[in-house]
């Protein structure tokens, strides 16, 4: 499709010298040459089949030179195609055959067969285009006077008008002429990038930017270009401009190439590969690549761009230490990717790896056998390599290198070198390779092991789990400390103001290593189970975990406890629905009637609301504390039996009673009233 002139200027550049490249009017093609020379276009599209080089009798046409120009292939005023103009520059090589004897010529001479050095010479030149996704080919015919026809020298040149290309891909242009006379001459060259496709970086981000017209519809295509086969799709869409297509930075690798066309009928499309050259986008090839076992003794390397790699097996033993190429005797071989490459072995090993290196950096190396064949195992390699008249050596592959068997030597495969010589002889050994050359044999050292050591790792294993026993309980005791004790908290829901007060109390208690549960935060738990259901279970499992229920008394609570004295029964909706203090009664009196009450219960109430002494004879069996006067004391009878040191149990009161003062304070002097002075409050002492 024909460009718009003012992209090309923008791709093209602003300098007078681009901006006056050379309009060719017209959709033909042309060709002219040099003054002296006549040619003419015999063919604009044959197939490109070189053939073969076959020498000529007598002086041929040969190209020397080729070179190109950018014009402008115009069907429209404003409307032009980028074009290559590929001119070959042409020699004489080679001479005319001298006749052995004048007479022998001029007696029989043919009076209808011009003379050799009488004649022009004529020759082909074809010319070969290759822009992906099209190649293109042209035969040219050219006739050399006679008189221009010297040995070596230059006899002009053929132009060819014109090669159209897409802006920003890549050509390749070769020639040869016919007949032949050596190999073709080639060129490729980079064609100006429009500027509407621009490629950034953003963090982990690349964006390929379009910057095309509204409305414009085109085509997107990412594939992957190959030196050996077709490209490789990898995404596709028609899009309408414009766009910025967002590409994470770890999809990038070095043949990652983006074609770009108008959605309309012959379009030219603009093909650039812009991460050739990106040391991050090489990095990505190899973290994608990968090797693949197929069968026993083939496998591939999978990777999205061709490789230059070679491969080899290596011996990797169990404790981390470097994997032992296996060269010599085995040597490296060429990888090609997606292409099988076969190792002669005659039974697979866990240790035995592949490691694939380039530009002699190891890049890659998995131990394919290690999938089916389950961990590495304690082995030992020993390598046999054979020397004429039947002569033999064997050495144990080691960290340290090839230790040779028999060996004085203090490494391990040394110390067992005799072992290990009487398993191979008697076929305890696993044969992995043999060629004429030498073979692999894989050795287990399983059996060597020493039985004295067993006493020695029994005993340590006892030792570990008695230390690990230890270690459990302390963690164990140490995460009941941690937990604290468990604080089931009772109260009768006198009011609002009373109810946040409560709050207070118990989230001061919570910073404390107690497990505090009270019912202000379990009302959906309540409603599901029921008030007597749920006060019945929480007791159950406090008591149960050496917890202490708290009876927190008021006003009216202490009138609550009075009526179940009195009359054994509640009036039933004296108090609200989630009142637990009415419910719990039931279960609580009958501990304290029964004397069950000390150390599982204890009791407290606010210094300005309720005195100690209004509380109901048959509770104060129990610790009764007034809050927060008596703190300290009230912590202590909530700990642990172990309980903290005094000065440590003072701190905790200290941080209660500062969480406590504003609640306090809100409660007897709620905001927009007057304060009325020091310890006075309503109800202070008298129970209302």
């Amino acid at each position: 499709m024909p460009v718009p002139w003012f992209l090309l200027s923008l791709a093209l550049g602003r300098s007078p010298i681009v901006l006056s490249l050379e309009r060719l009017v017209g959709p033909q093609d042309a060709t002219h040459c040099s003054p002296g020379l006549s040619c003419h276009l015999w063919d604009s599209d044959i197939l490109c089949l070189p053939g073969d080089i076959v020498p000529a009798p007598g002086p041929v046409l040969a190209p020397t030179h080729l070179q190109t120009e950018l014009v402008l292939r115009c069907r429209k005023e404003t409307y032009c195609d980028l074009c290559v103009r590929v001119a070959v520059h042409l020699a004489v090589h080679g001479h005319w055959e001298e006749p052995e004897d004048e007479e022998k010529f001029g007696g029989a001479a043919d009076p209808g067969v011009e003379e050799p050095r009488n004649a022009s010479l004529q020759a082909q030149v074809v010319l070969s285009f290759q822009a992906y996704p099209t190649t293109r080919c042209v035969l040219l015919e050219v006739q050399v006077p006679a008189a221009l026809v010297q040995f070596g020298q230059s006899v002009g040149s053929v132009v060819y008008d014109c090669f159209e290309a897409a802006l920003g891909s890549e050509v390749r242009i070769w020639s040869y002429t016919q007949p032949r006379y050596e190999k073709e001459l080639n060129l490729t060259q980079q064609l100006p990038a429009l500027p509407w496709l621009n490629v950034s970086a953003d963090g982990d981000n690349v964006h390929l930017v379009l910057n095309v017209s509204e409305e414009q519809h085109f085509g997107l295509s990412l594939y992957w270009n190959q030196v050996q086969g077709p490209p490789k799709p990898r995404w596709h869409k028609n899009l309408t401009g414009p766009q910025i297509i967002t590409l994470n930075h770890t999809d990038l690798v070095p043949c990652l190439c983006i074609q770009v066309w108008p959605l309309e009928p012959d379009s030219v499309r603009t093909n650039i590969c812009p991460f050739r050259e990106d040391p991050h986008a090489h990095q990505n090839l190899w973290r994608a690549a990968r090797l693949r076992l197929l069968t026993l003794q083939s496998w591939l390397l999978d990777a999205p761009c061709s490789l230059p790699a070679e491969a080899a097996l290596c011996w990797q033993a169990p404790g981390g230490d470097p994997c032992q190429p296996l060269v010599p005797p085995l040597s490296w071989e060429n990888v090609t990717v997606d292409k099988v490459l076969e190792f002669p072995l005659l039974k697979g090993h866990p240790n035995l790896c592949v490691q694939v290196n380039s530009w002699e950096k190891l890049q890659l190396q998995e131990c394919l056998w290690a999938d089916s064949l389950g961990p590495l195992k304690d082995d030992v390699l020993l390598l046999e390599t054979r020397g004429p008249q039947d002569n033999r050596s064997l050495c144990a592959l080691e960290p340290s290198g090839c230790t040779s068997l028999p060996s004085k030597a203090s490494t391990r495969a040394a110390r067992l070198g005799e072992y290990l010589l009487q398993d191979l002889q008697s076929g305890q050994c696993l044969q992995l390779w043999d060629d004429d050359l030498g073979a692999l044999w894989a050795c287990s050292m399983d059996k060597y092991i020493h039985k004295r050591w067993a006493l020695l790792w029994l005993a340590c294993l006892l030792f570990a789990a008695a230390l690990s026993l230890i270690l459990l309980l302390k963690k164990d005791h140490a995460k009941a400390a941690a937990r604290g004790r468990a604080a089931l908290l009772l109260y009768s829901a006198d009011d609002s103001g009373f109810e946040r007060l409560v709050g207070a109390l118990a989230s001061a208690l919570c910073q404390l290593p107690l497990r505090v549960a009270v019912d202000l935060w379990s009302r959906r738990e309540m409603s599901a189970q029921g008030l007597v259901a749920w006060f019945h279970a929480q007791r159950r499992q406090t008591l149960q975990e050496g917890g202490v229920v708290v009876l927190l008394f008021s006003p009216g609570a202490v009138a609550l406890c009075s009526e179940w004295l009195q009359d054994g029964v509640s009036a039933p909706g004296a108090h609200g629905p989630h009142d637990s203090f009415r419910a719990s009664l039931s279960c609580v009196l009958p501990d304290f009637l029964q004397g069950q009450a000390p150390g599982r219960y204890v009791g407290a109430c606010f210094d300005r609301l309720l005195h100690p002494d209004s509380v109901p004879a048959l509770f104060r069996t129990v610790p009764v504390f007034s809050l927060p006067s008596q703190l300290p004391d009230f912590l202590g009878a909530l700990q642990q039996p172990r309980a903290p040191r005094p000065r440590r149990l003072q701190e905790r009161a200290e941080q209660v009673s500062r969480a406590l003062e504003p609640a306090l304070d809100s409660y007897f002097h709620p905001p927009g009233t007057p304060a009325p002075g020091r310890g006075v409050g309503p109800g202070a002492g008298d129970g209302t």
